[in-house]
């Protein structure tokens, strides 16, 4: 790693004080009440609404861990980063719903669905899975970035970038989180472009790479007697968890919930869906070239998560790799600012609230910061974890969403597409899902103390692509025979929540949020998402 010179630190500090100067302009703004505090008034433009969902999906985790699978054989995980079309069902499929329950949250929904049992279950399982994927991974993630840029330990990185996120996320609110990611986004694609483009310059161009690392390396489906990365089972699972993160997620959904109104929302989430074909190019294809550099004489690393920041610091010129650094930092606070403000949302609305109904807004916005900081707590307890599981940062990343993904997944899709499906098969599912799969990962968690060939072994050794998806087709039985043992909801209760029960007035009502531009804009994502597939395809069945 070369160490930043002057310049490299001119530019990263111009980049804060920007981005604090602008942290600071709304935290002057009075901020009443909880939905000025937690949704930022529910008044932002498309613009800034899809590049709060790309910001808040980039952290350090994908810049550090996508990287890595570029430079570490790991191609078939490309597949998650094939999402955009996901984002497009949460503003075509999934926010008209949400936007007429008027809900801040996703276990709100729930319950407005199903029960008050649905939003009690999803708001704890939701905080722990941020624990054990979000905080704990970004925090990592931030930690590997800050001591490899600044030369300083480990902890003292990760502690600090998470006390100076947690400040101005706290203070700001929502507000503050969606103007900073929309300043990040913008940083972060600036600054990794600049890298792709060099990098691939300086292996020989793409033809140079592909001879270096060799054709075959860039191939993203794998027989179904792989192993590591079965093709059928990593399409399935990859979905799920895709269900789940951009259409189920209250980090991601809060975002579109922010939006004046239904169109805005729905643009938002399309030119999300734009930005989300770009990682691809941005993070993982420096890593590839990273691995080419390397098997060329002219890099040198040790663990393919540490390619992305080797790369930079060694290839780019001074005042460009103090850009690029900005863009590291700046996506690592964007998701854990994303985070914070998500979590602080769902302990105070539907925890504590409603313990303390009669609590007045200025409390549960103060409620909401001091959340804040237990969660964070519980992220950094649980990061010794992480190597334990993969032993590479975005792989973990997936492996534990597989195991989380699925119930929650499966009550959403049915809540919305079959209206037969009702309170008990939902709390069935996300009961019984939740108790499985945090069994399974605590087998993989000590799957080495285990005889080799018992039992337990076994369990902990199954793919956890194969598991994941047999565990969401469980989920889905587990949801429909249960509510066949009990009656149907109530066509009041279910009345527009359900694509059963959508009035002709709301019909129309959605109907005039959209025009021709977006559609068109949305089938030209599917087409690029496609072709991206098949780019990266020499499918062997």
């Amino acid at each position: 790693m070369k160490a930043l010179d002057t310049l490299d630190w001119i530019v990263i500090v111009t980049y804060f004080i920007v981005l604090l100067g602008v942290a600071w302009w709304v935290i002057l703004q009075k901020q009443k009440n909880t939905e000025d505090y937690f949704l930022a008034g529910r008044n932002i433009g498309w613009f800034m609404v899809g590049a709060s969902i790309f910001a808040s999906n980039i952290g350090s985790e994908h810049v550090v861990g996508l990287a890595g699978n570029g430079a570490g054989d790991k191609m078939p995980l490309l597949i998650y980063e094939m999402h955009a079309w996901i984002v497009l069902m949460l503003g075509w499929v999934f926010l008209p719903f949400y936007a007429r329950s008027g809900v801040f949250t996703m276990p709100e929904f729930l319950e407005k669905r199903f029960d008050a049992r649905s939003r009690w279950v999803l708001s704890i399982v939701s905080l722990v899975a941020y624990i054990l994927t979000k905080v704990s991974v970004t925090i990592y993630a931030g930690g590997i970035v800050v001591s490899a840029l600044l030369g300083i330990p480990f902890w003292i990185g990760a502690v600090a970038t998470v006390v100076l996120t947690g400040i101005y996320t706290v203070l700001g609110g929502m507000r503050a989180v969606v103007y900073t990611e929309t300043i990040q986004a913008i940083v972060l694609v600036l600054g990794a472009g600049v890298l792709t483009f060099m990098g691939l310059d300086a292996v020989g161009g793409w033809s140079e790479l592909k001879a270096t690392v060799g054709s075959d390396y860039f191939n993203m489906w794998r027989p179904n007697s792989d192993p590591d990365y079965p093709w059928l089972p990593l399409f399935i699972t990859s979905t799920v968890v895709g269900i789940w993160y951009w259409c189920t997620d209250q980090v991601i959904v809060q975002r579109v919930l922010t939006a004046k109104n239904i169109k805005e929302g729905r643009r938002g989430s399309i030119f999300g869906a734009l930005l989300k074909l770009m990682p691809v190019f941005l993070f993982l294809i420096p890593g590839v070239v990273a691995l080419g550099l390397k098997m060329q004489g002219k890099l040198d690393w040790d663990n393919p998560d540490e390619a992305f920041p080797v790369l930079m610091s060694n290839l780019l010129p001074s005042g460009l790799r103090g850009l690029v650094a900005a863009g590291l930092l700046a996506a690592l606070m964007s998701s854990l600012a994303s985070v914070f403000n998500s979590c602080s949302t769902l302990f105070t609305l539907d925890i504590y609230k409603k313990m303390r109904p009669n609590k007045p807004e200025k409390d549960l916005v103060k409620t909401g910061q001091i959340a804040t900081f237990f969660v964070v707590g519980l992220g950094l307890l649980w990061i010794p974890i992480i190597s334990r599981l993969s032993d590479g940062l975005y792989e973990y990343l997936q492996n534990v969403q597989a195991y989380i993904s699925p119930p929650i997944a499966a009550v959403f899709l049915l809540g919305i597409f079959y209206k037969r499906i009702n309170s008990n098969g939902a709390i069935a599912t996300l009961v019984g899902g939740f108790i499985i799969g945090f069994s399974k990962l605590t087998l993989e968690i000590m799957k080495s103390s285990f005889s080799e060939g018992s039992f337990l072994f076994n369990i902990a050794d199954i793919n956890w692509l194969v598991f994941g998806a047999y565990f969401f087709a469980l989920c889905i039985g587990i949801a429909v025979v249960v509510s066949m043992f009990y009656p149907a909801p109530s066509e009041e209760q279910l009345a527009g929540l359900t694509f059963g029960t959508i009035t002709e007035e709301q019909k129309s009502a959605n109907k005039s949020s959209y025009n021709i531009w977006d559609i068109l804009t949305s089938l030209t994502v599917v087409v690029i998402v496609v072709y991206i597939m098949l780019s990266f395809s020499s499918l062997t069945l």
